[in-house]
């Protein structure tokens, strides 16, 4: 096949969104924003179903939790690995919400297909080209999350690798950049938002959490999101933010989640 950005699966209809379906009732790009929310990593049952029960009830669709934490640190907390799986399991069938969930490693991708209702790729991982071909070859929608200093055309050409490959359900997900600057974790690139509606078909979706790295700037973040026509926003939310075993600092509270969502109004 040529490179050529027509012949790109990733340019094919430009300009206009092709919505990934998830269930015959919800699709991201479909006009009316989804919201991914919940911990950053799955740290107990208690912990798990107290968050997907107030995010579901704040009106988001879809429960986020990491099982397998891909860390800065070897010593940080890494996840709880199947028993994380499971716990998601458990809070989908209390709770009626999808499951999105990170796979890591190619030898965890059956694994992980066993549990999640949408795959995640995330930042460290956009442009681990073996898991891409991989996670072309399998039936479900795919999260590819912007690696932190990829550009815009590299993002794109990680999504071909999943299109390429037979997958055409991706998601894309706008999560920050590292620049020098320091007073976010990152900085927001709400320009890509726009460029990927412009130059692919594919929806995009915003996490603002990784963006801020504090909580008290979620809620603008969010907002800013969806004024620039995010499809989604994936949001970390926590009983508990003082105490997460992983970014705890960015997380909102189940409080802080319900009032954002009044306030976003997508209903």
């Amino acid at each position: 096949m040529s490179d050529s950005p027509k012949d790109l699966h990733v340019k094919r209809g430009a300009g206009q969104v092709r919505p990934v379906q998830l269930t015959p009732s919800l699709a991201v790009g479909s006009g009316k924003p989804v919201i991914m929310a919940g911990p950053c990593s799955v740290e107990s049952q208690e912990q798990i179903l107290t968050a997907a029960r107030a995010v579901q009830k704040a009106g988001a669709h879809l429960l986020r939790g990491g099982a397998f934490k891909p860390r800065t640190s070897p010593y940080s907390f890494q996840g709880l690995g199947q028993r994380g799986l499971e716990l998601l399991a458990e809070a989908r069938q209390e709770t009626g919400l999808l499951v999105v969930t990170e796979v890591l490693d190619v030898r965890d991708l059956d694994l992980v297909c066993r549990y999640a209702d949408v795959l995640q790729i995330g930042s460290r991982n956009m442009q681990h080209y073996p898991l891409l071909r991989e996670v072309g070859g399998v039936d479900k929608p795919v999260l590819l999350k912007r690696g932190y200093a990829s550009t815009i055309e590299e993002w794109f050409m990680a999504a071909e690798y999943i299109l390429a490959h037979g997958n055409p359900r991706v998601i894309l997900c706008e999560r920050g950049i590292r620049t020098f600057e320091t007073a976010t974790r990152n900085t927001l690139d709400l320009a890509a938002v726009v460029l990927a509606h412009l130059e692919t078909h594919l929806p995009v979706i915003v996490d603002p959490s990784h963006a801020a790295g504090r909580s008290d700037l979620v809620p603008a973040f969010s907002r800013a999101a969806i004024a620039a026509g995010a499809d989604g926003l994936m949001i970390e939310v926590h009983p508990h933010p003082a105490t997460a075993l992983s970014d705890g600092d960015q997380a909102l509270s189940l409080e802080q989640f319900t009032q954002l969502m009044g306030e976003l109004a997508l209903s």
